[in-house]
């Protein structure tokens, strides 16, 4: 946060911005093929139950293996002719298989739920591809360019060169990475660095594309190409980041190519073995089938995604998104955790902390709060509106302010009861005489604290300073504490804030490591940094400025409600009530799925074993093997639905505040 007093009359509007276009569900030619195979299945399996005719549901099953199937199916077979044996495509002869021996059924149930999971992918990488090329509206497409001859034209922002000469006008969006040649400002650009409060911006200061520039007028030369330009890089950091992000593969999709071989393989020779004996055709036939049927993954399968959906679902009832199963095993493995200060351990607002008069000044807190407030009152500044709240909040009467007047980095003056009331910067308004030595070293001492100081002066003279400051939320330190607990390793804070005002919060919440003015190339590197110190790294954050880092890391937690387009569709996670503390839960309920994870496919494992044993030692009958093989299916899934009870949350919670790794 900084620590100067910013321009403080009323804030323009950003210009108006097309809203980004989401990709919708059914525009997703997976959704679509998923939804057809689930209505055709939620069709045909009553009609099966209440004992119509084949003719009535078996083509309805047909319709959903072939919906449901085909495009799997053909990637599968793409798979397989550059020699590499996919699971979805052996999901895919498993349920043709179970079709053929008369086991309609359980192959259109595998049919469906690879579909639907394969659209839920589908959905989610569209959208993030829709979140990054929106994060681009953030810069104007066109900008003012001076000419030589002290004229101006309104050009294409890409058509921008270095050394070119912008006009940047109240309320509009800069167009370029530049320096201010001339003019005074503030400028918001919480979109680069996540600072809660606009930036004084005067000669010489770098300013960057895409940040909103406040009252005063600016002129900027520009020193990047658009294509060089922090907002251009954030969006190839987050890109790059989510192509090359390899997350951890649930147990099946790890020994994929060694299962899906060995199943393939060994149902071919129990198929072949007894025909090169001189067995019967049909014998040799249905011996291969109920192998390929109690062999077929699906209790593996119901092994891994009950539990971990059920976690999704229960965080889900807590204000938790977790976007996918494999993202709720990844929040499990977390061993390092990076937070974000400005509205993620903060609310983001800033608020009055300190009411300071001054000796001498004969006022009160509340008299000096009510008088700078009604300066401020026609000010739409952030800083401004935080004295007028502070007043109201304590039920303070505000006078008419006249002659009203503001200056860029300056502050507000105005005459309140007939007398002339300044609130403005120290350094602006607090002079060298001796006099004024009270307000310098108050100011200065809420500054050393982290907050924003604000003199107030009447009639020429200081006569109290205020303090704001972003609030912490309530629950930061006890959040940092429980995630402590559970990875054995204290947060670091990683922030675009200043140096001061992020050590003191980080000592507020117990925080130790702290690293401050970072762009979001600095965050992604501390993401770096920790991965090849081999942690597996989780970060939360909220702003555009944390999206590359969100993208980067191993899980990415972002703050639903203050968080950016980009940082919700970019992250794992979203916390959706913004209620910090449940991050440390559904991490720790992550580690109780995987628990169960773990579980279930033991129980897959001897079932699956003992079957396949039994069909190729002796004869398992057909009925026995679907039996077997139903019976493991219904265990495994109902052990995964007891995450499904919010006591599951609650031991999660006291997992949480207990836990070691």
């Amino acid at each position: 946060m900084s620590t100067t007093l910013l321009e403080r009359p009323a804030v323009p509007t950003a210009p108006s911005v097309a809203p980004r276009r989401k990709t919708r569900v059914l525009a997703l030619a997976e959704a679509r093929w998923a939804l057809a195979a689930l209505a055709l299945f939620a069709i045909a399996l009553p009609l099966q139950l209440t004992g119509a005719t084949a003719w009535a549901w078996g083509p309805l099953y047909a319709l959903c293996y072939a919906a449901g199937g085909w495009e799997p199916g053909w990637a599968g077979l793409t798979a397989l002719r550059e020699r590499t044996l996919d699971v979805d495509l052996l999901m895919i002869v498993a349920a043709l298989g179970a079709a053929a021996i008369g086991q309609v059924l359980d192959g259109a149930l595998l049919i469906v739920i690879f579909a639907t999971s394969g659209a839920l992918e589908a959905l989610a990488t569209a959208r993030t591809a829709d979140s990054v090329r929106g994060l681009l509206d953030l810069a104007p497409a066109t900008a003012t360019r001076l000419l030589d001859d002290g004229g101006e034209e309104t050009v294409s922002t890409e058509e921008l060169a270095v050394g070119d000469t912008i006009l940047v006008r109240p309320g509009e969006r800069i167009g370029a990475d530049g320096r201010v040649l001339d003019g005074a400002s503030d400028v918001d650009q919480a979109t680069i660095t996540g600072e809660p409060l606009p930036v004084a911006k005067q000669l010489g200061d770098e300013v960057f594309a895409g940040t909103l520039n406040g009252t005063g007028s600016l002129r900027v030369t520009v020193e990047r190409d658009a294509a060089d330009s922090v907002i251009a890089r954030i969006v190839a950091m987050v890109e790059e980041a989510s192509e090359t992000k390899a997350p951890t593969q649930l147990f099946i999709e790890k020994v994929e190519q060694r299962y899906s071989l060995g199943m393939v393989t060994a149902t071919l020779l129990v198929f072949a073995i007894p025909l090169a004996f001189g067995a019967a055709l049909s014998g040799a036939l249905l011996r291969a089938m109920t192998f390929m049927i109690v062999a077929s993954p699906c209790a593996v399968v119901l092994a891994t995604m009950p539990p971990l959906l059920s976690a999704i679902a229960n965080a889900g009832r807590h204000g938790v998104l977790v976007k996918s199963a494999v993202v709720m095993e990844q929040l499990g493995q977390t061993q390092a955790v990076a937070l974000d200060k400005t509205g993620t351990l903060t609310e983001g607002t800033p608020r009055v902390t300190d009411v300071r008069p001054l000796p001498g000044s004969g006022l009160t807190e509340d008299q000096l709060l009510a008088l700078a407030a009604s300066a401020e009152h026609p000010s739409e500044h952030p800083l401004a509106r935080a004295v007028v709240d502070a007043a109201r909040t304590r039920g303070l009467r505000l006078a008419t302010a006249e002659d009203f007047t503001s200056a860029p980095g300056i502050g507000v003056t105005a005459t309140v009861d007939g007398r002339a009331v300044a609130v403005g910067a120290p350094s602006r308004l607090v002079a060298d005489a001796a006099s004024d030595e009270p307000a310098r070293a108050c100011a200065q001492a809420l500054e050393d604290e982290g907050r924003t100081a604000v003199v107030v002066e009447c009639d020429g003279t200081p006569v109290g300073v205020l303090g704001i400051a972003d609030r912490l939320r309530p629950d930061a330190a006890a959040t940092v504490a429980r995630l402590d607990a559970l990875t054995g390793r204290t947060p670091i804070l990683v922030t675009g804030d200043n140096p001061r005002a992020a050590a003191r919060l980080a000592a507020e919440v117990g925080i130790t490591d702290v690293r401050a003015g970072l762009l979001p190339k600095d965050k992604v590197a501390v993401v770096r940094e920790l991965e090849q110190a081999g942690l597996r790294t989780t970060v939360i954050g909220d702003g555009v400025n944390d999206a590359p880092a969100l993208a980067a890391a191993h899980a990415g937690i972002a703050m639903g409600r203050a968080g950016s387009d980009l940082a919700l569709e970019t992250a794992d996670a979203v916390v959706v009530r913004d209620e910090l503390a449940t991050v440390p839960t559904v991490i720790a309920l992550s580690r109780r799925a995987r628990k169960l994870v773990v579980q279930n496919l033991v129980v897959a494992s001897v079932f699956i074993t003992g079957l396949v044993v039994w069909d190729l030692a002796g004869h398992l009958p057909l009925p026995l093997g679907v039996l077997g093989h139903e019976g493991s299916t219904v265990i495994v899934g109902l052990n995964g639905l007891r995450l499904l009870r919010d006591a599951a949350w609650r031991r999660a919670g006291a997992d949480a505040t207990a836990a070691r790794p």
